[in-house]
């Protein structure tokens, strides 16, 4: 029996290199709202960790870095005025990078990041923070129909326990690993943390 691929290595597709004149940093949602807010996510610390290496790594090899932040409605979550709106200290924005406000999962949808990155001329994303299963992965997957190729950093992405809608419950570690697989399947390639970046 021959070892699973996915529909890229079939391909032959090779990881894309990050290279400074073609790829940016797409940080989603790395809000208090996911570290200590009412979505509190079981694996927020260890991933804004790895976010903080990446968002370093990013601005020493010169790369532009995207802070992407959901902004909800007065009194829920991502409350502009709550105290889970704003991006944690340890990926937080610095000098003038570019932050953009969202309201529905995918990135891209009423936003001014596909002009931002067109503007940058960046077809290459790196892309991590939270949750992956829902605005990790939509905004990759979107990335794609719009003529992008993402990296997503694992380690720097986390999601939550999840109803499975038959009576149980996926637990926010085997929902990681899943989405991270469908994603490598045709989406993205997929690293373990920053120092497995091409």
């Amino acid at each position: 029996m021959t070892a699973p691929k996915t529909l890229l290595e079939m391909a032959g597709a090779a990881p894309a290199p990050v290279a400074a004149e073609d790829t940016a940093l797409v940080m989603i949602d790395c809000q208090h709202e996911y570290l200590d807010g009412r979505l509190a996510l079981p694996g927020a610390r260890a991933a804004l960790a790895e976010g903080g290496r990446l968002v370093a790594e990013a601005r020493a090899r010169g790369l532009p870095v995207v802070h992407v932040r959901h902004r909800g409605r007065a009194g829920g979550l991502f409350d502009p005025d709550g105290a889970g709106f704003p991006i944690v200290d340890a990926v937080a924005p610095a000098g003038r990078e570019t932050v953009i406000d969202k309201g529905l999962p995918n990135a891209f949808v009423g936003t001014g990041l596909q002009t931002h990155l067109e503007e940058a001329r960046r077809k290459h994303l790196v892309v991590a923070g939270f949750m992956t299963h829902m605005c990790v992965s939509s905004t990759v997957r979107a990335a794609l129909d719009l003529g992008y190729r993402c990296t997503v950093v694992a380690g720097a992405c986390a999601t939550r326990d999840l109803p499975d809608g038959c009576g149980g419950v996926i637990a926010a570690a085997e929902l990681h690993r899943a989405e991270l697989a469908a994603l490598a399947d045709r989406f993205a390639t997929v690293v373990p943390d920053t120092a497995a970046l091409p």
